[in-house]
């Protein structure tokens, strides 16, 4: 079977300073904000309510910024990621 990997897909191409969005799961919108606003600090933003499973369990949220280089769109990506209140980011 063969699976995909970073190696086999083409590089983004993105001319910076560019909007970008994050889809962000978690249990609670408040405690996703707030993981947020830790992350992207002082950086202009919005976040919007995406989705609700149907269960209740999980929220996501869209997180709306512009990002000035790659390597500021990877760090906040990686930095979301990492944070112990957002299990999802996409």
């Amino acid at each position: 079977m063969e699976t995909l990997s970073d190696k086999n897909l083409p590089k983004l191409e993105l001319d910076y300073p560019a909007s970008w969005k994050y889809k962000l799961v978690g249990r609670e919108r408040t405690v996703i904000e707030a993981a947020i606003k830790s992350v992207v600090q002082e950086r202009l933003h919005s976040v919007n309510f995406s989705n609700k499973s149907t269960s209740g369990k999980y929220v996501s949220l869209n997180l709306d910024m512009i990002v000035q280089n790659e390597d500021e769109r990877n760090f906040i990506y990686e930095a979301l990621k990492a944070h112990q209140d957002i299990h999802y980011v996409l």
